[in-house]
């Protein structure tokens, strides 16, 4: 079966241990390092594609557009991450622009499917990573078909109101409603210590939209970014404000965020980044770091 030529690595430093990627993922993508699992939550991962300014969403008569260009090597790589987390966290918004939709690893890239699910098994995964939507309001469309494929399992973490909500349609039987809290908006840590109660996991993949990448980061909860850099320009307008992948939160100038640069990899005029992210210390540390502090400092 066809499939995409090898990513070409430019640069790599990652410390850690290599996935049991099967030969062919192995041979496209190269190694695949992650670190240890952490003690206290989940490893979070997160996926985006953005234009050359900087423009991860944009619509067009009422439809999201490709910002990608439907890249091969971009879906090879979405399988990939997908394919090695227990689940794949979106919000309702993403959910709604992609209504066919199903975040799993051979929908993405079917050429594939046969090595992402060996992959899976010899991690010692489900057949196909739990599909979660995040929504305050509860607020969607439970016809959708990603809600009615009995092949994946789909979660949907909401608040209180948002179940009141949910009730009035018709539950589908492959869909878990998780309460996180009372009312919203959900926390990205309420999002993620609900979702590892009911089913602990050890690699969660954060896929948009904008709003929900905004909010992990602002809790410090993610702790790799991948980033594919389309040669592409979107452009802006005062009617289209298209946003990056992160919106809603201001870091600069007050709790600006570094990442650290792991891996820089090239398919023709695509590059495909990868960036670390330093976790922020529990605040018991961080009290304790300020006590030490000279007085005369």
């Amino acid at each position: 079966m066809q499939t995409c030529s090898p990513l070409q690595t430019l640069f790599e430093q990652v410390e850690g241990q290599a996935l049991p990627l099967p030969p062919r993922l192995a041979h496209l993508y190269g190694a695949l390092v992650f670190p240890a699992i952490p003690a206290d939550r989940p490893y979070i991962l997160s996926n985006f594609v953005e234009t050359l300014d900087g423009v991860a969403v944009a619509h067009a008569n009422g439809e999201s557009l490709d910002i990608s260009g439907s890249n091969e090597h971009d879906h090879m790589v979405m399988g990939l991450l997908r394919a090695c987390a227990d689940a794949v966290i979106v919000g309702a918004g993403t959910l709604r622009d992609a209504r066919e939709h199903r975040w799993t690893p051979d929908y993405i890239y079917p050429p594939l499917a046969s090595e992402y699910y060996q992959l899976r098994q010899q991690l010692g995964l489900a057949p196909q990573p739990l599909n979660v939507i995040v929504s305050s309001s509860g607020h969607i469309d439970l016809n959708l078909p990603l809600l009615q494929e009995a092949a994946i399992r789909s979660v949907l973490i909401t608040t209180s109101q948002g179940r009141a909500r949910l009730q009035q349609q018709s539950l589908p039987s492959t869909l878990h409603v998780l309460v996180a809290s009372e009312q919203g908006p959900l926390s990205a840590r309420a999002v993620m210590e609900t979702l590892n109660r009911w089913q602990p996991c050890q690699r969660l993949l954060v896929e948009g939209g904008p709003q929900l990448m905004g909010h992990f980061l602002a809790e410090g909860l993610i702790d790799e970014l991948f980033l594919t850099l389309a040669p592409q320009l979107a452009g802006r307008d005062d009617r289209e404000p298209r946003p990056g992948f992160v919106s809603g939160q201001l870091f600069l100038p007050a709790d600006p965020r570094w990442g650290t640069l792991l891996s820089v990899k090239r398919a023709g005029s695509y590059l495909f980044l990868r960036y670390r992210f330093a976790r922020p210390a529990p605040a018991s540390e961080q009290t304790a770091q300020i006590a030490s502090i000279p007085s005369s400092a």
